[in-house]
């Protein structure tokens, strides 16, 4: 008769199947046949805890929901005054700035009476858009809007280029009033 640990090898056996026999409920599958959807029921895994919330004063349980908020402790290690001195000086710099990256609309680009016609035009077609002429030697710039992201200059350009098919949106710098 063969021996492990120092008990018969059929009694190991048995209380191997035993034990195997009493594991937790096995998880819920099942595939459509339709659909071939696979679901699972992982609720036996989850952890099931339920703590009473005392109330400190009183020790008498809370109702869910009815917490009172923790009173305000003051941090031992505050880099308060280091961030300070770093937000004033990046507050400074941007105090000091004039413009800013963005975008505009370029609705013509060339002689100067054809661009101040453009601009009479985009005037009396679409009067809500800001419209001005700019000269870059040697060409005459008619330019619509000021936007500070493309996503913001994407709404009027898809109306000017309905009238204006040559429009183009571009990155320009937006003075800053």
């Amino acid at each position: 008769m063969k021996r492990m640990f120092g008990y018969p090898l059929y009694l190991i056996y048995a209380y191997v199947a035993i034990t195997a026999g009493c594991a937790t409920p096995a998880k819920t599958t099942t595939v459509s046949a339709s659909g071939g959807k696979y679901s699972e029921d992982l609720s036996v895994w989850r952890p099931k805890t339920e703590m009473p919330v005392t109330d400190v004063k009183n020790s008498q349980p809370v109702a869910s929901g009815q917490r009172e908020p923790a009173p305000y402790v003051e941090p031992k290690v505050a880099i308060n005054k280091r961030l300070d001195t770093v937000l004033d000086s990046i507050d400074r710099i941007n105090l000091s700035r004039r413009s800013v990256d963005g975008f505009t609309i370029q609705v013509y680009s060339g002689k100067r009476e054809e661009a101040l016609n453009t601009r009479r035009q985009l005037g009396s077609i679409l009067p809500g858009i800001t419209s001005e002429v700019q000269f870059t030697e040697p060409i005459f710039r008619v330019k619509a809007g000021k936007y500070y992201s493309r996503l913001d200059a994407q709404r009027d350009y898809v109306e000017i280029k309905k009238h204006f098919p040559a429009a183009i949106v571009i990155p320009d710098r937006i003075a800053i009033n």
